[in-house]
């Protein structure tokens, strides 16, 4: 009981808790906006007015882009930590935003006028291509799936795309448009590229929350789900789908942001329990909120200097993956 209330409180606050961190990114930054600015804009925009066009132009995508991002990463890192029953699984340390960046920097070299739609595709084939690679070796080393393992196989597989990228980066002199996916900028968001991808990422968010059930089965472990006739192949496949498009999505928006999909569905385990069904939808609202007020806090840590989103969520996630490691690194979970 205690946890379905948890869950119906957070759907009541979420529009709240949704509007007041939309809000916040929109007054943050260099210019003051008030919030009567801020209704003006929505109710009566005018263009010749400069302050409705900062806010229509440049706050209100940069805020929608951090919510997006923050909500795909979050239910990114659910599936993953549910479908590996791996406490240390993300996005970020499995190589799939590594493997993004890294055929993202071969686009940029070779394909420097591909379109938003070109920059999609590649940033989902190298999300896909992250993933595959981890978890290829992972199953051709003994037990290369249980936690620990897993996760430096894919800190090595996405410090190893890292490092290529940087050095072809460097070499064809393309670093300084690279420098926007290395540093997470969410501030240089693509607006034109934000629409284009927002269908997209409305599958990839369908798609997690229809497979919340089936994680929740398989997230007991293998033999349950076998013998719930769960087809588990088929669950894993298109998880690893719906985590590739979302994370793919992710990294062609902002570029790479670490920890969110690591943190969030702990947070959210801890306020409302082990059911995944629940917590792939809640840590979406969660993660969409959590990542919107860091990009708000990013901007005055060293104002009137922005400091990198990365380097928030990093402050936050670094100290909180080597407790996981501590604490729950040693083998799957029960």
């Amino acid at each position: 009981m205690q946890g379905r209330m948890s869950i119906r409180t957070i759907f009541l606050l979420s529009p709240v808790a949704v509007i007041l961190s939309l809000f916040l990114s929109i007054r943050s930054g260099s210019t003051p906006i008030s919030y009567g600015d801020i209704m003006g804009a929505f109710l009566s925009y005018d263009p010749e007015n400069m302050t409705h066009t900062i806010i229509m132009t440049s706050r209100l995508p940069r805020a929608i882009g951090a919510m997006v991002v923050g909500a795909l990463l979050a239910m990114s890192g659910a599936l993953m930590q549910g479908m590996t029953r791996n406490y240390l699984a993300s996005p970020s340390i499995m190589g799939v935003s590594d493997g993004a960046g890294f055929v993202i920097t071969l686009a940029v070299i070779f394909l420097p006028s591909m379109s938003s739609l070109h920059m999609m595709v590649f940033s989902l084939i190298g999300s896909a291509l992250g993933v595959g690679i981890v978890f290829g070796i992972a199953s051709l080393i003994r037990n290369g799936l249980s936690p620990v393992k897993l996760a430096i196989i894919g800190t090595i597989i996405g410090t190893f795309f890292s490092s290529v990228s940087a050095a072809l980066a460097t070499y064809f002199q393309v670093s300084q448009t690279m420098s926007f996916w290395y540093n997470a900028r969410i501030h240089q968001i693509n607006t034109d590229l934000l629409v284009f991808s927002l269908p997209f990422a409305g599958i990839g968010l369908l798609l997690a929350l229809l497979l919340a059930n089936s994680i929740s089965i398989l997230s007991l472990g293998e033999e349950t789900s076998a013998g719930l006739g769960q087809r588990k192949g088929m669950v894993k496949m298109f998880t690893i789908l719906s985590v590739v498009m979302m994370t793919g999505i992710s990294v062609a928006l902002v570029g790479k942001v670490g920890f969110v999909g690591l943190i969030i569905p702990h947070l959210t385990r801890f306020l409302i329990g082990g059911q995944y069904r629940s917590i792939i939808p809640c840590a979406g609202i969660i993660g969409g909120v959590f990542l919107t007020l860091s990009d708000s806090l990013s901007i005055y840590i060293n104002y009137p200097y922005e400091t990198p989103i990365g380097i928030v969520t990093a402050m936050l996630g670094v100290p909180f993956f080597l407790y996981l490691i501590k604490t729950k690194g040693g083998a799957a979970r029960a």
